[in-house]
């Protein structure tokens, strides 16, 4: 309900307050007046003090609508205590240069009670954007870390008072109250970060009312200029803003207790060239989006090329220049439209800002996240993709992992050497020295197709990325094509003169490679059709390969000793690295970001694709004489699972190196290979040399 009445009386009944003047009031209780409520928004923009206060009409509707505007009358004083001082950057309070007198801005908002501690006769309600006073009478204001203005509540011998519904209580001793940690933690950042949690899911009412109550604010008056002139796409005020603040010192400039609506405080690390680029090259790109290539083109010569700052990037904005307008967005590196990519550039500009002034995006989802993954890790049986509850401490019960073989597959009159599990889970090929490979269904297990062209002993298989196709690898040296649902083989490679050891598809499905012991074509990329794409240069044997599943990288497993990483799109060699002995099996992650090397001497490696950087060794298996396939396991890749010569399969939790379980099962001889359904978590399969497969 809106009043258009000034003089203030509280009525118990409802909490509104009536009397006479001008300025409206609401219930704090109710929805803003003025705007409806959204709930649970998750994509809802923070509101933006600085444009609320000025009316800045050059921000973006949406984010103008965030909150409400509080403006009191101009001709009003706001009474000052004796012992105060002026805090211009939180409280809109100004001295006049001449003699320093504070003087009320038009944002300035009445004290809740008078100085002496009686009450006013005289309240104005706080509405739920205004900022709370910041006086002390004791000379000190609340407490902060030093790394925003904190806006303060006024307070009267000492004690916090806090405007609610219209009426003025006490909450204990505001300066005890701000030292005082949460539980170890510091109030000024616990209470900050649920701030941004409830802007970002569409509690705006809710967060105005914590700022108000606690007296902290989210952000700066800078880092509010600044987002908005981001978003709203006023690149030179952005520049301004970015600029002044390196000038005042950028991260040293901590001697500003109260930086103002121009200047923001930076990282450690800020790099002026780096975050000017950002913000130049967006310019460049929604120029290019428009059409106007003229101003684009001064924008590359004349703001972005003076930075010298990456020089390959700046060829790649060159180019699409000569990019018709309906194609820009295809091509590598454009960023979406405005409502989207100007977010984009607000993060990636937000990590040179101090996050003491700026909250990294979503910063509450990200410490849970990290709470989830910890309690994850320490869990040695997790083995579930539901993410652990908030509510109470996370443990898998053991009896839940998958411990008991539960089918005995026994088609094969001779060793098993690979088993592997359709990417759906919902069939899983065998094959082995019996020159026979098998596929099953796996909800009974019973046999869907033999395969039986082979020649020799069939060492690997590959289903392709539908499921639709299987290659087989045979010591034959042959490699050939499957359809999955009749048996008929589509495409035989007999390129090799050697045994082929290992195939694995494109990510599309269009196309393969296969991997030999031929010298002179041990890694060659075929279509469906049997044209060679590509063969790498000679030199080594390949022992295994595989693609990742974003189809960027090929990597291949030599018998020298050598890991070999190409990219898969221009075929050239990005690294190639030496290990500890000969590996015998290379896996891909499902996210592309990690690879499993098994050596003959007993270990195991996680990497970086990249980097080739070891993560973490696993070790206690038996291995020296065979190949033995390890892979990973479990419902979000959490193990590393391996057979071994003692006829036990071994597994390991992924992300803290400790041994899980020592599986038997197998009767005798090495177990070669493993494979975890992926979408049965429960389910995996090993392939032995006693014949068997055992589920």
């Amino acid at each position: 309900m809106i009043h258009s009445k000034f003089d203030l009386v509280v009525s118990p009944a409802n909490g509104f307050s009536q009397g006479t003047g001008q300025i409206p009031t609401f219930d704090l209780a109710n929805n803003h007046p003025f705007q409806p409520f959204i709930p649970d928004h998750p994509d809802l923009p923070f509101p933006d003090p600085i444009a609320a206060e000025s009316g800045n009409t050059e921000s973006p509707p949406e984010y103008r609508s965030a909150q409400p505007s509080s403006r009191a009358q101009p001709n009003l004083r706001r009474r000052r205590l004796p012992s105060s001082s002026p805090d211009p950057s939180v409280t809109g309070i100004r001295a006049t240069p001449e003699d320093g007198t504070a003087v009320a801005s038009p944002n300035d908002s009445i004290p809740p009670g008078r100085a002496d501690g009686h009450s006013s006769s005289h309240k104005r309600r706080r509405l739920a954007t205004m900022r709370a006073d910041g006086l002390s009478t004791n000379g000190f204001p609340q407490a902060s870390n030093g790394s925003i203005p904190t806006s303060r509540k006024a307070s009267m011998n000492g004690q916090s008072t806090t405007a609610s519904n219209g009426e003025s209580h006490t909450n204990g001793s505001a300066k005890s109250l701000a030292n005082m940690s949460y539980y170890g933690h510091r109030r000024e950042e616990v209470t900050r970060i649920i701030m941004q949690s409830l802007y970002e899911m569409g509690y705006g009412g809710a967060a105005s009312m914590l700022s108000a109550e606690s007296g902290y604010q989210l952000e700066t008056a800078g880092v509010a200029t600044f987002r908005s002139a981001v978003l709203g796409g006023r690149w030179s005020e952005a520049e301004r803003i970015l600029i002044q603040s390196f000038r005042n010192g950028g991260a040293n400039n901590t001697q500003r207790s109260s930086p103002d609506e121009n200047t923001l405080l930076l990282a450690e690390d800020a790099d002026r060239s780096k975050m000017l680029f950002y913000l130049r090259e967006h310019k460049f790109l929604e120029l290019l989006e428009a059409g106007d290539l003229g101003a684009a083109l001064i924008v590359l010569r004349q703001e972005l090329t003076p930075l010298k700052y990456n020089v390959e990037r700046l060829h790649a904005l060159s180019s699409f220049l000569m990019c018709p307008t309906e194609l820009l967005r295809d091509q590598p590196g454009w960023d979406g439209p405005h409502s989207v990519s100007r977010e984009r550039l607000l993060a990636k500009l937000s990590r040179s800002i101090s996050p003491s002034v700026m909250i990294p995006q979503h910063r509450l989802a990200v410490l849970l996240d990290s709470v989830k993954q910890s309690q994850i890790n320490n869990c040695l049986y997790h083995n579930t993709a539901d993410p652990p509850s908030l509510y109470s401490d996370h443990m898998c019960d053991r009896n839940d992992f998958p411990l008991q073989v539960t089918h005995d597959l026994t088609q094969h009159s001779d060793e098993v050497w690979y088993c592997g599990f359709s990417h759906d889970g919902t069939k899983l090929v065998t094959a082995g020295t019996d020159n026979t490979v098998f596929i099953y269904d796996t909800s009974d297990f019973k046999v869907l197709q033999r395969l039986d062209d082979h020649a020799s002993g069939v060492a690997f298989a590959s289903w392709s990325p539908d499921d639709s196709k299987l290659i087989t690898c045979s010591q034959d040296k042959k490699a050939r094509v499957w359809n999955v649902e009749t048996g008929r083989c589509l495409l035989t490679i007999d390129h090799h003169s050697e045994p082929v050891t290992a195939a694995a598809w494109a990510a599309d499905g269009e196309s393969f490679v296969t991997a030999s012991f031929d010298l002179s074509s041990q890694l060659c990329h075929w279509s469906l059709r049997g044209t060679s794409l590509h063969k790498w240069k000679g030199g080594f044997r390949v022992q295994d390969c595989a693609v990742s599943k974003d189809g960027r990288r090929l990597v291949a497993a030599d018998t020298d000793s050598k890991i070999h990483v190409f990219d898969f799109q221009t075929y050239e060699e990005v690294i190639c690295f030496p290990v500890a002995s000969k590996p015998t099996s290379v896996a891909i992650s499902r996210d592309s970001k990690h690879m499993l090397v098994s050596l003959a001497e007993g270990e195991i490696q996680l990497l970086e694709m990249d980097t080739s950087f070891v993560i973490r060794r696993f070790s206690g298996q038996k291995q020296g004489k065979f190949v033995i396939r390890s892979t990973f396991g479990g419902a979000d890749e959490n193990f590393v699972v391996s057979g071994s010569e003692d006829s036990q399969v071994y597994i390991w939790h992924k992300d803290n190196g400790k041994h899980v379980e020592t599986l038997g099962g197998h009767i005798s001889g090495c177990v070669n290979s493993i494979s975890w359904n992926p979408t049965n978590a429960t389910m995996f399969a090993s392939a032995g040399d006693d014949c068997a497969v055992r589920m």
